[in-house]
């Protein structure tokens, strides 16, 4: 098949992004990628009697924010080419297309969470922006939203930034809310009644302690999974993570899963009260199902590919995502009959709207090898056949994320056009336990994650999979930065191409103009804040050092991004220019953090499958 074919049939493959069980159990509403020109919002009943439906379709990103609690209606969010600034909607079930803006165009800050009170007339929401005085301000602070006369009242006002998350529970008498205001490394969660008259913390196990919530169908008992178990300003992180159920009326927290053994990821609640616990194990989700009263737990049954399940349904039933490398991911019903899967039912048909089977994708194949300082780092590996002995470094964004047996139209792309890829799970990664992600702040940004994907383009180079000076590396975000890294401080024996996509350049810059709920990201992995720490932020910032790269440079950036702005850019065309170092450029005007429309896409998976063929 020709390459631009070939780009069009994986452009054509949808895939679930976000997914959100309604309160009864009886819908399923999701955001998916590649039915429209971006992300839009569909629902479908849980049964799959009925093929989806889109309940959005615009040019814009749109993201599922919440159901209303009578499960007729979603929250929605969207932005206008990738600016974050989102605008919130309500949109009706059996009014599908039909977006009711609840919030104002355009708005000069950041919107964090949009629960509708069961009155169906209070929108609560986190924005970083003082009503009273009109100024946009850094923390986020909480308000109530009387849709019928326009009028904000402010419940919480927090006092340092924090990316927000904000949950209304069902009965519509509480807020669910996190902070950071003990520490960047740190999360504590609150509570506050919706007229805003009692806040108080009630989940602190230190204050460089993450911890996670969510409600309880019934409104009173709340899903914890926290990094310690203990308290107290000097309380660290364990190695692992726990799961507990706290009751805020009675203040009493139970404990259910306190295991070291144990790599918890996440959980959530179905909506019928049953928790739904995440273990991973080299980056595969081993998902169990666990009574919260009780705490007897059982494994959901084992399929290929990774499952990922969302609740149970209203007909008994599990929903859930799954996905592989050769399956984009959809939604499925299915049940637990005896520990095995008994008729597992798409939802979303994935399959119907393209040509392409999963025998025509290239499959994911774990590889490891081992960094400068021993530790075994892991990835993922696809072959292009016959070997071509080249090969493209993917690196992910994050750096607390991971990389997945799972489908990626860049990857298989960039296989289709002659390369190995591989995908890299640097250390500071999530996927392989507590201990892996906290790593990479012993040295901070630019560290020995760093020598981790360099390591990896020797791995290659020693397996036969690509020759000295056949090596690229290219990602977005986080992967931009490391990109940058990779091609500042390593020759091009190691390292001949990188094309870093919205990456960071000067961490000054990045931490002085990304949005202000993003600054506690840097002043936890760096140690500190620019004033703090100057000369790590100097030597961690790939600007200060353009004047060695002798490998070949692809820039590519989101015009409209908020998160990892032009301006990075910017300064280091300047940089470069003065040091007549050559590259290319590429910038896409309606993007912002990442290039997401298909269109876009297609522009530069082509353009990346060139650049990379010229040099390698």
């Amino acid at each position: 098949m020709k390459p631009k074919a070939t780009l069009d049939q994986l452009l054509s493959l949808p895939a679930v992004a976000h997914a959100l069980l309604s309160p009864d159990g009886h819908w399923v509403a999701f955001a998916w990628y590649r039915i429209h020109e971006n992300y839009d919002i569909f629902f479908a009943p849980v049964d799959g009697s009925v093929a989806p439906v889109a309940l959005t379709h615009t040019p814009e990103y749109t993201w599922l924010v919440s159901w209303t609690t009578d499960s007729r209606a979603v929250i929605l969010e969207e932005d206008h080419e990738g600016d974050e600034h989102v605008r919130l909607f309500r949109v009706d079930l059996d009014r599908p297309g039909v977006m009711q803006p609840l919030t104002e165009d355009h708005p000069p800050y950041f919107i964090h969470g949009g629960s509708l009170h069961p009155d169906g007339r209070h929108l609560y929401y986190g924005v970083n922006f003082d009503f009273d005085s009109g100024k946009v301000i850094e923390p986020t602070w909480i308000y109530r939203h009387d849709l019928s006369t326009g009028v904000r009242k402010l419940l919480v006002r927090s006092e340092r930034p924090c990316f927000m998350e904000v949950r209304l529970n069902l009965q519509g008498t509480h807020l669910l809310y996190s902070r950071k205001d003990r520490h960047p490394s740190g999360r504590q969660f609150w509570l506050v009644d919706v007229d805003g008259e009692h806040d108080r913390e009630i989940l602190n196990f230190g204050d460089r302690v993450k911890v996670f919530a969510r409600w309880f169908p019934d409104g009173e008992h709340i899903l914890v999974l926290s990094e310690s178990t203990g308290g107290g300003s000097q309380d660290r992180p364990q190695g692992y993570q726990s799961l507990g159920v706290y009751h805020w009326p009675s203040e009493e927290l139970r404990w259910l899963v306190d295991d070291p053994g144990r790599s918890i990821e996440g959980a959530g609640i179905s909506p019928d009260g049953t928790g739904v616990v995440d273990e991973m194990q080299r980056a595969g989700h081993a998902a169990t199902y666990i009574d919260l009263l009780t705490g007897v737990e059982r494994p959901f049954p084992p399929v290929p590919g990774n499952l990922l399940p969302l609740g149970r349904a209203a007909d008994g039933a599990w929903v859930a995502m799954h996905y592989s490398a050769t399956t984009p991911t959809e939604l499925v019903h299915f049940r637990d009959i005896d520990g095995s899967v008994q008729a597992m039912q798409s939802l979303t048909r994935v399959w119907e709207h393209t040509a392409l089977r999963p025998d025509g994708l290239y499959p994911a194949e774990a590889f490891s090898w081992h960094s400068v300082d021993g530790l075994q780092i892991w990835g993922w590996l696809y072959r292009a056949q016959p070997n071509p002995e080249r090969a493209v470094i993917f690196v992910h964004g994050g750096p607390s994320w991971h990389s997945e047996d799972r489908f990626n139209a860049q990857i298989q792309y960039l296989v289709s056009r002659g390369f190995n890829v591989l995908d890299v799970n640097y250390r500071g990664s999530t996927g392989y336990g507590l201990e892996f992600r906290e790593v990479i702040k012993e040295d901070g940004w630019g560290g020995r994650e760093q020598c981790d994907i360099a390591c990896g383009a020797r791995a290659l180079i020693a397996s036969g999979l690509a020759r000295p000076g056949r090596v690229g590396v290219t990602g977005t975000s986080y992967g931009g930065y490391s990109s940058w890294c990779q091609v500042t401080q390593y020759p091009p024996e190691i390292i001949a191409a990188a094309a870093p996509i919205c990456g960071m350049t000067d961490l000054v810059v990045d931490y002085e103009t990304t949005r202000p709920d993003l600054r506690p990201l840097s002043e936890e992995m760096i140690g500190g804040s620019p004033l703090q720490v100057p000369d790590k932020y100097y030597r961690r910032s790939p600007i200060h050092f353009v004047e060695y790269i002798r490998a070949r440079l692809l820039i590519i950036q989101g015009a409209q991004d908020p998160n990892v702005t032009p301006e990075n850019v910017r300064q280091v065309r300047q940089r470069l220019d003065q040091h007549g170092i050559p590259y290319e450029l590429l910038v896409f005007e309606d993007e912002g953090h990442g290039i997401a429309k298909t269109a876009n896409q297609r522009v530069l998976y082509a353009r990346l499958a060139e650049f990379f063929t010229s040099v390698l």
